[in-house]
Parts: C-alpha cells; sequence; structure tokens
C-alpha cells in the first residue's frame, strides 16, 4: 500500500524531508509553498527552495496567497488524499483542510513538544540552556501545535549553534517522518495526547534580543550567541560598526580562584578577546563584520583595534564603544 500525500513546505528546513520522500518513491500528488519572494539587489522573486527541488522533480507546485478561500480548499480535497505531511509551511491550515485527507494532516515540529510550541523552537531552546531538543511527528488540530504525537527522537544539544542543530534536526526529521508514514501504511501506529504541563511557546526571534547585554552571565550571553548563530546573529558595537559574534567560550577568569581583579561587564580583558561577563567571561571565538565573512578572532584583530581595557556598551542601547 502506497499512501497518497501533498507536502507543504517552504524553506530550507523542509528540503531534505521532501528530497527522501522522493528518493523512497512516494506519491507526491502536489507541493505546496509559500509564493516566491522578492530576493537580492534586483528584488526579483526567487521561488522558495521547497518549490525549486519539486519544480526540478517534475511535481506538481501550487502558491497560494492563503488557504482560507473556498477555491483554494476545494482544489486540495479534490486531490483525494491520504494524507498532508506539513513542515515549516508557514501558512495557517483551516479545518477543511486539516479534515480533507484520509487520514489527516501530519506536521514535523523541531521541539520536544509541549516545550517549545512556535515559531523558532530550535533557537529558543538554545537560548534558554537546554541540554537537549528533537522532533516529534504530530497529527495536526486547530491549536498550535497541540496535536497528539505519533513518533519522537531526541537530540543532545552540547555546545552546538543554531546553524548546526537546525541542520541535524531536519536530517533527523526526514527520517522521521518517513518511519511515520511506513507506520501509517501499516497501520500500526498509536497516538498519545500532548501534556498540557510544561507547555512553553517559542516566539519569533526579535531585532532587539539580538543585542548583547554584557550585564547578563557568561552562560546567558553564551546561550545567546549559540542560539542566534550564523543569522540573525548575536552582535555588539566597536569602532563605529556592528559585529557578529557566532561562537565564544566560557572561560575562567581570575577572580574564580580567589584573585580581586578589577572588571567591568564588557570590558576587554585581554589580547585575545576575553570580555567580562555580569559574572564569569566570555572568549570571542568567530564573529562577522558587516558585508564580510565569518573569520576568526585573531584575523579580526590583525585589522581592527580592541585592545586590553576596550569597554564595550552593556545596555541594549546602541552606542559608541568606551575605551578605558
Amino acid at each position: 500500500m502506497t499512501l497518497r500525500i501533498a507536502f507543504m513546505g517552504t524553506p530550507d528546513f523542509s528540503v531534505p524531508m521532501l528530497a527522501e520522500l522522493i528518493a523512497q518513491g512516494h506519491d507526491i500528488a502536489a507541493v505546496y509553498s509559500q509564493p516566491a519572494r522578492p530576493k537580492g539587489r534586483g528584488l526579483g522573486e526567487e521561488p522558495s527552495p521547497v518549490a525549486q527541488l519539486a519544480a526540478a522533480h517534475g511535481l506538481d507546485v501550487r502558491t497560494p496567497a492563503t488557504l482560507k478561500s473556498p477555491e483554494a480548499q476545494a482544489e486540495f480535497a479534490a486531490l483525494n488524499l491520504d494524507a498532508a505531511v506539513v513542515i515549516a509551511y508557514g501558512l495557517i491550515l483551516p479545518k477543511p483542510i486539516l479534515e480533507a485527507p484520509r487520514l489527516g494532516c501530519f506536521n514535523l515540529h523541531a521541539s520536544l513538544l509541549p516545550r517549545w510550541r512556535g515559531a523558532a523552537p530550535i533557537q529558543r531552546a538554545i537560548m534558554a540552556g537546554d541540554e537537549e531538543t528533537g522532533v516529534m511527528v504530530m497529527h495536526m488540530d486547530e491549536g498550535l501545535d497541540t496535536g497528539p504525537v505519533l513518533m519522537a527522537e531526541r537530540e543532545y544539544i552540547g555546545r552546538r549553534t543554531y546553524g548546526e542543530m537546525h541542520n541535524e534536526l531536519a536530517r533527523l526529521g526526514a527520517s522521521l517522518m518517513v518511519r511515520t508514514l511506513a507506520a501509517l501504511e501499516r497501520g500500526s501506529i498509536a497516538e498519545r495526547k500532548q501534556p498540557d504541563e510544561g507547555a512553553t511557546y517559542a516566539k519569533k526571534i526579535l531585532k532587539e534580543e539580538a543585542r548583547i547585554d554584557w550585564t547578563k552571565s557568561a552562560h546567558e550571553i553564551d546561550c545567546l550567541i549559540r542560539g542566534l548563530s550564523p543569522v540573525p546573529g548575536a552582535w555588539i558595537e566597536a569602532g563605529g560598526e556592528r559585529l557578529k559574534i557566532l561562537y565564544a567560550e566560557p572561560v575562567h577568569h581570575p577572580e574564580e580562584h580567589g584573585e580581586a581583579v578589577p572588571r567591568r561587564a564588557g570590558e576587554v580583558l585581554d589580547d585575545r578577546l576575553t570580555i567580562a561577563c555580569g559574572s564569569g567571561a566570555l572568549r570571542l571565538i568567530r564573529l562577522q563584520r558587516a558585508g564580510k565573512a565569518m573569520m576568526s578572532a585573531s584575523e579580526l584583530l590583525r585589522g581592527f583595534s580592541l585592545p586590553k581595557g576596550t569597554l564595550f556598551a552593556s545596555l541594549p542601547l546602541m552606542g559608541e564603544v568606551r575605551r578605558g
């Protein structure tokens, strides 16, 4: 038995799953994705990564601006689907869409539900200092990531960045969805209702969150940096320009060993870009100047002066870097 499915996804995170479904020979009746968006200096419209892959394989690509119209819902119902596979699609699925496939619509969500329901689960898990995250296949209902869970995989975060976890969870999610569809075909899968206890919401990343506040602890700032690396990138202002910090490492500071060492939050403590935090210190490892490629701290310092004693602003407000 082969399931007749629609695939619904848009960004890079969705691509490994569509590629895996194609490779497995699934009957993909249609691929739904967000409409093409302006991109680049010329602002020419470019199809989404999912739409590009689907078109390259000759699949029926549909890019409605909404699924709320009776016409869009009738076109979806006419596909006579067994199931819809949804991953980072970007449009709300109204009740008629959710109910159209024979078995339902199944979403791959990148968190350990009910923790981190919502738009930015990978970033929020890292920024909060969670030790692990994962992917779950959920039978969609009308709530926000509230449907019952069919299958799950856990993944240890460690010191990985958002970019690293994004790629790993996309790969893991593709495998998990293939296994879920196989179990659906066999009729050998049970759903588990999500508990209400422990539910959190992963709101979209706001621009003002990315500014580093050095009065926070080294642990908090480290989690912020990794959770926003490589995009949008946690940042500081130095020498009149914005520097993105893409990776840093907590380091021991002399005061932690009983030595009385004067320090201020945001102060450069040595020639290796070790920065004092509200508690502890961070050594900056990978950085990026505006319009430049990522570089190491030593590469940055060859053309950018940040001597010991430089003091970065601690408040999350635009301001000049101070020295001495």
